[in-house]
């Protein structure tokens, strides 16, 4: 900010000095227009070079930014094919958990069935141990 206010006060200094000059020279108006009017020419030149060159300039670099711009194609090919991937993960996510589902419940019926058959197991054991004591108290009789 403080380096733009300094360019207008040079070049407003530059205007005002060039026209204090003109006014004051010890020339004729028509030399003075004259030389006025070279000054405003050459500096319109200049201005007209410096544009040239910035537009050559900014050509240049857009022109060496055009295979970015071909690498960008590229990457929304490559996002295409991510996409693609990614539907097909969740396709095949979806048919393993239908196929994990069903293999689920049977374990847990697996499980079920041989909480049942400990259960009985444990039953006809405790049948036998009592049956046991009984055959043991009527040997005692």
């Amino acid at each position: 900010m403080k380096l733009i206010k300094y360019a207008l006060g040079a070049v407003a200094g530059v205007a005002a000095g060039f026209a204090a000059g003109v006014m004051l020279a010890p020339r004729s108006g028509a030399e003075s227009r004259a030389m006025a009017s070279d000054a405003v020419n050459d500096a319109w030149d200049s201005a007209v070079d410096t544009y040239e060159r910035g537009q050559q300039a900014m050509s240049e670099r857009f022109s060496a930014m055009r295979p970015n711009a071909d690498a960008d194609n590229n990457s929304d090919e490559l996002r295409a094919k991510v996409d693609l991937a990614r539907e097909r993960m969740d396709q095949l996510r979806d048919s393993l958990s239908n196929v994990a589902e069903p293999a689920e419940e049977a374990v847990e019926a697996e499980e079920a069935v041989e909480a049942d058959a400990d259960s009985i197991v444990l039953e006809v054991v405790e049948a036998e141990e009592e049956e046991a004591e009984a055959d043991a108290e009527e040997d005692e009789e």
